[in-house]
């Protein structure tokens, strides 16, 4: 079964079972300061799972493209990648645990519209229950009667520890147990495992999570249960490329179809091929090509540092493999092709274009830090500062008959790394609660009238190329060539400031999207929406309103909530600047 199968017949299934198909939301996610990019199906709707209303209904199913860069270095290996896709079915307030573990035996089990995997070779995990909640006997009742009716016999059901099967954002907010689905990858298995034979199978890779059902019923404020929720939700799914890998009988991601003809084409090209070398390629050149698509550009800071990372990194590989830069272009032409029916906009040239800037950039770095390194500096400092990769550092020591510590290196990157997991985890700590935060939703807000004013004071080409927003301050960027003058800022903070003073009603609709678009609502070109799409509009009615976006939340009742607690706060823009060709960032403050 191909990966375009594996596509089609999974959003097939949940069609066929009242579900709306939703498009991958960007890899960038819009207004969450939380993280530099979205990491799990469930981030671009964590809005909705926290009660608010999604306008496509309370049954949805997505692919929602995600990257992590976590586990960079172990990019290579039989399972780690760094950009993935997320499959995954939803019930806001909907069907509950019933439905969403027999429709996950049915989508994997079933020959004829789902994917057709061993049922007799199929494990599942559940909640063993502690002093926040009690042991998840619904979950394992059900599946104790799919088994049944299924034939499928021997013990399969295993109960685990809430660091196996609890979910939770973080120490406040939604949170419930969750059913896993594993996977005997060797066929070899018993038709039944003690649950000392289910743990030692899973730390061996013998079985692996294939799918996962979150319910979503309890509530904590402080890390600690405090009630059930008013509308229980369910967040399931499973990474499409291990289900790939899964379905075509292969032992790594790299042999299944979504990497094979990539691997092929490096494996036949290259003068001195090393597997791990081809899969960081492969890996990365992907990647790049999603982030490239979704208006990342390569950078010394946030999402264009990760991309020249990954670009930079692969560039290398491509050399130590004996293929030359041009080999990337080519590469990236093949995943554009891949993925052109999923992805339809996906731009091969502007994506080679980007690629080719910074490979030409990188060969001048390479001069530069071969310099460095012959002024003595630390390898670290090389490729953290200049970005040289430490392969190539190894390399050219050893051409002048010294050694790497690499030991000492790998201490330092330690580090380095821990305190940056530190801080996106205290980001992400309190990231998914930063839309009910006062001052985020109140930068929500302000970022659609500044769009608004910059349409009046700089033109009609201006459009929002992306934005971020914290407790602290709004970032907006946007399409324009030039540096805004002084008179021009003046006049852009003296608009959004009427505005505010003119107490404005903020208002939401759900509408179709071809309806949407006629009212002239501010969207990002290229994005693909649902069907129907949530617009809001600040005035007294969608004609006459001031401004009009396509938006998904939260944001004030009134402009006039703007002006803070007291009344006395104004827009201010702190810093006007260049972000790259033709993109300019606002950096503004209520205040």
């Amino acid at each position: 079964m191909t990966s375009a199968e594996v596509r089609r017949r999974f959003l097939a299934f949940f069609a066929a079972r009242g579900h709306a198909i939703i498009p991958s939301a960007s890899l960038v996610p819009e207004n969450d300061p939380s993280v530099l990019f979205n990491t799990a199906g469930m981030q671009p709707l964590v809005p909705y799972l926290l009660g608010e209303k999604h306008p496509n209904g309370t049954r949805l199913a997505d692919f929602q493209k995600c990257v992590r860069t976590n586990d960079i270095d172990e990019v290579g290996d039989n399972t780690h990648l760094t950009f993935f896709e997320m499959m995954g079915n939803w019930s806001l307030g909907d069907y509950f645990k019933k439905e969403a573990i027999e429709w996950s035996y049915d989508l994997l089990t079933n020959k004829e519209y789902g994917f057709g995997l061993d049922p007799r070779r199929l494990y599942v995990s559940c909640f063993e229950g502690n002093d926040d909640a009690p042991r998840d006997e619904e979950s394992a009742a059900i599946w104790r009667d799919i088994f049944a009716k299924n034939d499928v016999a021997g013990e399969r059901i295993y109960f685990m520890p809430a660091s196996e099967n609890w979910w939770q954002p973080g120490p406040n907010g939604p949170c419930g147990p969750d059913s896993e689905m594993r996977y005997d990858l060797t066929g070899a298995l018993a038709s039944g495992m003690t649950k000392e034979e289910y743990i030692k199978a899973d730390a061996d890779q013998h079985i692996v999570e294939i799918w996962n059902d979150v319910f979503m019923e309890f509530v904590k404020k402080d890390n600690k249960v405090v009630g059930r929720l008013e509308k229980k939700n369910v967040d399931t799914g499973a990474g499409f490329e291990r289900m790939c890998t899964v379905i075509q009988g292969k032992s790594n991601v790299f042999e299944a179809d979504l990497f094979a003809p990539i691997m092929d084409l490096i494996r036949s090209r290259s003068s001195a091929y090393d597997l791990r070398s081809a899969r960081i390629v492969a890996d990365h050149m992907r990647t790049t090509t999603f982030l490239v698509a979704d208006g990342v550009l390569p950078s010394n800071k946030d999402q264009g540092y990760v991309l020249r990372r990954l670009m930079r990194r692969a560039i290398f590989k491509l050399s130590s493999l004996g293929l030359d830069k041009s080999a990337g272009e080519e590469i990236i032409g093949m995943y554009v092709d891949m993925y052109s029916v999923a992805y339809p906009d996906l731009d091969k040239t502007a994506i080679r274009a980007v690629y080719r800037d910074e490979a030409e950039k990188f060969e001048k770095t390479l001069v530069d830090g071969k310099k460095e390194l012959e002024k003595g500096t630390d390898p670290f400092i090389l490729w953290t500062t200049y970005g040289f990769p430490i392969e190539l550092t190894s390399e050219l020591l050893k051409e002048k008959g010294r050694a790497l510590d690499r030991s000492a290196f790998d201490k330092k990157m330690k580090e380095h790394q821990d305190v940056s997991r530190a801080g996106a985890e205290q980001k992400f700590k309190g990231g998914l609660g930063d839309a009910n935060d006062p001052m985020v939703v109140r930068y929500h807000t302000a970022t659609h009238l500044l769009h608004k004013a910059l349409h009046e004071v700089l033109g009609e080409h201006v459009s929002q190329k992306g934005s971020n927003i914290t407790p602290e301050r709004l970032r907006f960027d946007f399409a324009h060539s030039a540096k805004m003058t002084d008179d021009e800022e003046k006049r852009v903070e003296d608009i959004v400031n009427d505005h505010i003073s003119a107490a404005l009603p903020v208002n939401r609709v759900e509408l179709p999207k071809d309806e949407a678009l006629k009212t002239g609502a501010y969207h990002f070109f290229g994005d693909k929406y649902g069907d129907v799409v949530s617009v809001y509009y600040i005035g007294d009615s969608l004609e006459g309103a001031y401004s009009k976006e396509f938006c998904g939340g939260p944001h004030v009742s009134n402009t006039r909530d703007l002006a803070g607690p007291e009344g006395k706060w104004r827009f201010k823009i702190q810093k006007e600047e260049a972000v790259s060709a033709g993109v300019r960032r606002i950096k503004a403050v209520l205040s």
